[in-house]
């Protein structure tokens, strides 16, 4: 079985069971856009809290 197969039918065993459609579909959208990041991270890197706070610095203030 395939891991999103998986992932969807994990999501729809815990959502209630009065879920309306629109509900499903933002959540599905939510764990699209939170799989995109963690692969984005992982291709491109990621950028630590004291570089962060570095270069927006002055807007911390």
């Amino acid at each position: 079985m395939s891991t999103v197969i998986a992932e969807v039918k994990t999501l729809l065993d815990r959502l209630p069971e009065n879920s309306h459609l629109e509900d499903i579909q933002y959540h599905l959208y939510v764990m699209e856009k939170i799989q995109r990041g963690l692969q984005r991270a992982k291709d491109e890197g990621t950028v630590s809290q004291a570089n962060v706070e570095q270069r927006f610095g002055e807007w911390l203030l």
